[in-house]
């Protein structure tokens, strides 16, 4: 029983209109959906992925101004991870962060790829991964400038940061299934190691990285930092299933939550790690035309009635 890659990950910005400029104009992602956040109507829900809204392709934010910035450390989602096609696709986007301000760090070979470690405006830590041409599904969105062969191809994967690896293996290698693939010293800390594991056969978009950080601060989450990570089924069946392994494993979780582009089912694995199962449909060309996506607030049938009320407490983006 596997959960079959990232279908997407959920971050928080303190800046919506910086958000958009930064995933949208340098990064080259599409805007696939303006909405709200289900829980809380008075935030944005941002929604960034390549051309189709490709499960695996899904950076989100929700933006919460008011919130204090992230304060870094372990028991977190610490580094979100995209795939490139190539050192000529990292080469380019080296000379595009530097073309736009972006904090960067050097060109850095990590468990046999090439990789470059970066930060948003609000200190999001993201990294891009040369993915030696893995197969992709998805499609690079061709309404930036941007080439198609330099593009971001969906995630990667995720760096978990925690306390105690011995206590956190068996919700990942038991629970989750992952398969244990590797480990490597941390390229941070010479006395901290990075385990990789693999999801449903690993590789690019597969993948989950976790650093041990004993004695480590417990971070806390704010803007610029990952509220969620969320992984792919493929229909509400096989989250079903899901459903009763948490049960099975004495895991408490949310329970199926309808989020109308997709179905989620939430569970913590530590005090600061959030999961989610999601499936992979209905999608978001669900409520919207595909060549139409991200262009007006689309909200769920469930809140169209608040609309008005919605929308009066937005500020245009």
């Amino acid at each position: 029983m596997d959960v079959h890659g990232l279908h997407h990950v959920t971050a928080v910005t303190g800046d919506v209109r910086g958000n958009k400029d930064f995933y949208t104009r340098v990064l080259g992602l599409r805007l696939v959906k303006k909405s709200v956040n289900q829980d809380d109507t008075s935030a944005y829900h941002m929604f960034y992925a390549d051309k189709l809204a490709s499960p695996g392709s899904d950076m989100t934010f929700f933006d919460w101004p008011q919130t204090p910035p992230d304060a870094r450390g372990t028991d977190s989602i610490a580094n979100t991870l995209f795939r490139v096609n190539g050192r000529a696709a990292l080469d380019y986007w080296i000379t595009r962060f530097e073309a736009h301000g972006v904090k960067h760090a050097s060109l850095e070979n990590f468990a046999g790829r090439d990789r470059l470690r970066f930060e948003d405006p609000e200190g999001q830590r993201l990294s891009l991964v040369d993915d030696h041409g893995a197969r992709y599904d998805g499609e690079p969105w061709d309404g930036t400038d941007v080439a198609a062969d330099y593009a971001l191809r969906g995630f990667h994967g995720v760096l978990l940061s925690v306390p105690s690896l011995a206590r956190m293996e068996p919700i990942f290698t038991e629970l989750m299934n992952w398969e244990k693939v590797d480990t490597h010293p941390s390229p941070d800390n010479a006395q901290e190691s990075v385990t990789i594991y693999g999801m449903d056969g690993g590789g690019p978009g597969k993948e989950v990285q976790v650093v041990e950080s004993r004695g480590a601060r417990p971070g806390r989450l704010g803007r610029g930092g990952v509220h969620h990570v969320a992984y792919r089924v493929h229909d509400a069946e096989e989250q079903l299933e899901w459903l009763k392994r948490l049960g099975e494993f004495g895991v408490s979780n949310s329970g199926i939550v309808e989020r109308y582009y997709f179905k989620s089912l939430y569970f913590r694995i530590s005090n600061g790690i959030l999961f989610e199962i999601a499936t992979d449909g209905p999608g978001f060309a669900v409520d919207e035309p595909l060549e139409a996506l991200g262009e007006r607030l689309a909200l769920p049938p469930f809140l169209e009635p608040q609309r008005k009320q919605i929308e009066a407490g937005l500020k245009p983006v």
